[in-house]
């Protein structure tokens, strides 16, 4: 295996001298690819570098086996080595694994209530308050982009960013239809009901990543509307924005300002023109990759919260917790971490097949 990485160290020590060169430092944006790159194989080379000291050791201990005097501290520390090694080549694999280049992106999430009317939109109401929930546990920075609300509060439609360090890389699993057992608040007969939303999870896309001719765009404008007097304003304040070759259109009207408003409905339509440039050119890929976790795709359904038996299910990785209002209220990463995981452990599988 090590003959395998004995370019991470000489690679991690060119790029160390290449930062420090004028020239590169002069070129920001070269400089911050260069950095990027020397952060990523900043603990590859750490663990490389561990696991030759490990091998080394195995060996010397080894020799010892049959030495009078050291014969059994060699044994005992022959022993920890040979439950260590596997443990440092699982985490090189998993440091060789392909980067999800998005991964560090901030968040465009998009609920919709399903099949189930009043009690599905409510639902989606639920669905935007945990990822709000979880989101603030995290230390990342919700923005409402535009929501669509029904009498009672339950969400036809929301839109939201959710910034911070690895929002895409854990809110990404989170794509695809949500479905809830309980009794609704509607229901006066007591009767359970099974109703759907649907979770939408795109990278932000900087305006580097899509480049958007603006003969393309239909700009409207109109004034604000919604239930209660919510969004109401006096003047032409609410934007429309529809990119004419894909059809795409993007409303947003939760600012007073019809200038902020138009850069909120920019921000989701780059979003999702990257994401649909993305799925057009990744479809065969993104299916192999995700395998074991779902496509992702907003046709399937995911996870299932059984208020009655205070359950959540996760069908992806048949993983079921019994603390649904806790997972509900923001607490999702017992679940989360089963699916990176899982995520992780297809990928080695496919990369071993190679």
């Amino acid at each position: 295996m090590l003959d395998k990485l004995d370019w991470v160290h000489p690679r991690f020590e060119e790029l160390g001298a290449l930062l420090s060169d004028p020239d590169v430092v002069s070129d920001q944006e070269k400089w911050r690819a260069l950095m990027r790159e020397h952060s990523r194989l900043e603990p590859l080379d750490k663990a490389v570098a561990r696991y030759a000291q490990m091998l080394a050791l195995r060996e010397e201990a080894r020799a010892m086996l049959d030495d009078p005097d050291m014969g059994a501290i060699a044994k005992e520390e022959l022993a920890q080595l040979e439950e260590g090694i596997p443990a440092c080549e699982r985490e090189i694999q998993l440091l060789l694994l392909p980067k999800d280049p998005n991964d560090e992106k901030n968040v465009v999430m998009e609920i919709r209530g399903g099949a189930g009317g009043e009690e599905a939109a409510l639902f989606g109401t639920l669905l935007m308050r945990m990822y709000t929930r979880y989101a603030e546990r995290r230390g990342w920075r919700v923005e409402m982009m535009d929501a669509n609300m029904t009498e009672l509060g339950g969400v036809k439609e929301a839109i939201f960013t959710i910034s911070g360090e690895g929002a895409f890389s854990r809110l990404k699993y989170e794509s695809g239809v949500h479905r809830v057992q309980r009794i609704p608040v509607t229901e006066s007969n007591g009767k359970r009901q099974t109703s759907t939303a649907t979770v939408a999870v795109l990278p932000e896309a900087e305006e580097v990543d899509v480049k958007i001719d603006p003969n393309d765009l239909r700009i409207d404008v109109y004034r604000a509307s919604g239930h209660g007097g919510q969004y109401i304003n006096k003047t032409d304040s609410a934007v429309r924005i529809t990119h004419i070759p894909t059809g795409t259109v993007v409303t947003c009207q939760d600012e007073k300002s019809q200038l902020k408003n138009k850069e909120k409905a920019m921000r989701v339509l780059r979003s999702r023109l990257y994401e649909k440039l993305q799925s057009e050119a990744d479809a065969a890929y993104a299916g192999e990759r995700r395998a074991q976790v779902g496509t992702g795709d907003r046709s399937e359904r995911i996870r299932t919260y059984n208020f009655n038996e205070g359950r959540v299910s996760d069908h992806r990785i048949g993983r079921t917790i019994y603390s649904i209002d806790a997972f509900v209220d923001g607490d999702m990463d017992e679940i989360l971490d089963e699916l990176i995981v899982s995520d992780q452990q297809e990928q080695l599988r496919k990369m071993n097949l190679k």
